[in-house]
């Protein structure tokens, strides 16, 4: 268990970091008499050389995670957008046509195109930092790509999300790696023609032609399983870091932007006075602090005949069909994760020379509770979930069709499946932290387990028209042993019964 934090809230709040790290000299723009929420630093070289202790660069993590950022730290993006591109100048706007609904410039602060928070926390939050979020902080992804800006909401300029939690995300992240290796493996000299790879018990069709997978569902045809975002197009915790805080907070981490030859290697490359406003020590503490946040567990209740209830409802849950893709348990061939993740895309520091690995072991070290052990070496990840992407909507043309996953228009990250919308594609939602992570759906407008059992659609119509014709005490059931899988207090057991 990790050792006892000397500070209980938003450290950062006091312009300092958990570790004793060298400062770096951020400082406000003219006429600003302030200073920097953060003003001591992280270098990789201090992490992987051992001046460090885990704990110390896990708080150090906690406090740029929970940290709301000011413009001595640089926040904003004045001259680029959330997307990390280099936005048109502001002059050249009058020609452009704009619309109604658009702006020129970057605005400072814009719930839609973003910058949109000042802390991460701000929207992972529940039932602390690092957790799930309401439907007010919902994002709107790819709405920060736009340039110019967009006022408005509708799904043509953007997809609606609501936050998901972080707690268990080390070990989903390996998993995805893992994954990742064998799917590729198994695909090297296969012939031409359709095939099925099977990893850790889930199948994936591909199709081969010139001996490339050209063809696949449910993973991208390079078999990267991307294990973060609804839609599955993050492939690991850095890259999910990177990108948000640039698009949420206009904080550009020097590995994307002041090292990557791509954006011309520019230490300003957001032109806001602030150069080096992310480290990529800093990249790796964060990185580190999700990875290592508890594994959710079980809260079950004291009373008997509530047990025998959520136990019927794990029994019902399984007999409907719902673990052919809410996979209840997978197994980690490693206790470890590693950072950096080497399928990390360009941008992402994954080179050896900048970022050396770091590793920790997930069943020893972390806030807890710490990852089960497995037997061997291996390690066991009760997360629900099969880390593939699904078509969860009914055919229009189908009687009574179910749609509600179906009111998104922009694919993300990847081409469209099938001649379909690539939203209509989400990875199999983690449910281990689903009684306390309300509200539900991709958008978070469900308020009950139940209402986002029933708006399941296309793969899933089969298991949710099953889960309809049971029994309303089995139904029930099934939603009480859902609620039975939180996010529990931190350091505590996996599983704790409730008085």
């Amino acid at each position: 268990m990790r050792r006892k934090k000397l500070f209980v809230v938003f450290p950062a709040l006091l312009g300092i970091s958990a570790a004793p790290l060298a400062a770096l000299a951020h400082e406000c723009p003219p006429g600003l008499p302030d200073e920097p929420v953060i003003t001591n630093h992280v270098e990789q070289s201090d992490i992987v050389s051992g001046a460090l202790t885990f704990d110390e660069i896990s708080d150090h993590g906690e406090a740029l995670f929970v940290a709301p950022f000011n413009v001595c730290d640089g926040q904003g993006r004045p001259a680029t957008t959330g997307g990390g591109e280099k936005r048109v100048p502001e002059h050249q706007y009058a020609a452009s046509g704009m619309g109604p609904l658009e702006t020129a410039g970057q605005l400072a602060k814009l719930r839609t195109s973003a910058p949109d928070s000042d802390s991460c926390a701000g929207c992972h939050a529940q039932p602390r930092p690092g957790g799930a979020g309401d439907f007010v902080a919902n994002v709107f992804v790819l709405a920060q790509t736009l340039d110019p800006v967009t006022l408005s909401v509708g799904p043509e300029s953007s997809n609606s999300r609501n936050t998901l939690g972080m707690n268990g995300s080390g070990p989903i992240e390996m998993l995805a790696r893992e994954m990742t290796v064998d799917l590729q493996t198994q695909a090297v000299g296969l012939p031409d023609g359709d095939h099925t790879l099977t990893t850790k018990g889930v199948d994936f069709e591909v199709t081969i032609a010139g001996g490339a997978v050209v063809a696949s569902r449910g993973v991208n045809t390079d078999l990267i399983i991307r294990p973060f975002h609804q839609a599955g197009a993050v492939v690991s915790l850095r890259e999910f870091t990177d990108n948000a805080y640039n698009h949420h907070h206009g904080i550009q981490a020097e590995e994307r932007f002041d090292l990557n030859p791509a954006k011309g290697m520019d230490p300003d490359f957001d032109e806001d006075g602030v150069q080096r406003e992310l480290t990529v020590g800093d990249v790796t503490a964060v990185t580190l602090w999700q990875a290592q946040l508890g594994v959710p567990g079980r809260v079950v209740s004291k009373d008997k005949a509530e047990r025998r209830m959520a136990n019927r409802g794990e029994q019902v849950f399984d007999e409907v069909g719902c673990t052919s893709c809410h996979v209840p348990e997978m197994t980690l061939e490693s206790r470890l994760f590693v950072e950096p993740n080497p399928f990390n895309p360009p941008g992402t520091c994954s080179e050896p020379s900048v970022c050396p690995e770091y590793a920790y072991d997930m069943t020893k070290q972390g806030e807890g509770p710490l990852l089960e052990k497995g037997r061997h070496g291996t390690a066991i990840v009760r997360a629900y979930t099969d880390l593939k992407r699904h078509n969860l909507c009914d055919d229009p043309t189908d009687v009574d069709p179910i749609r509600f996953f179906c009111n998104e228009q922009l694919p993300q990250g990847r081409p469209d499946q099938d001649g379909r919308p690539g939203s209509e594609f989400f990875l199999t939602r983690k449910l281990w932290d689903v009684g306390n992570s309300a509200p539900y759906g991709h958008r978070g407008d469900l308020s009950t387990i139940s209402e986002a059992i029933l708006a399941h659609g296309g793969e899933a119509r089969a298991s949710r028209d099953a889960f309809v014709g049971s029994p309303e005490s089995d139904q029930v059931a099934v939603v009480k042993f859902l609620k039975t899988l939180q996010v529990v207090p931190e350091g505590r057991r996996r599983v704790i019964v409730q008085k």
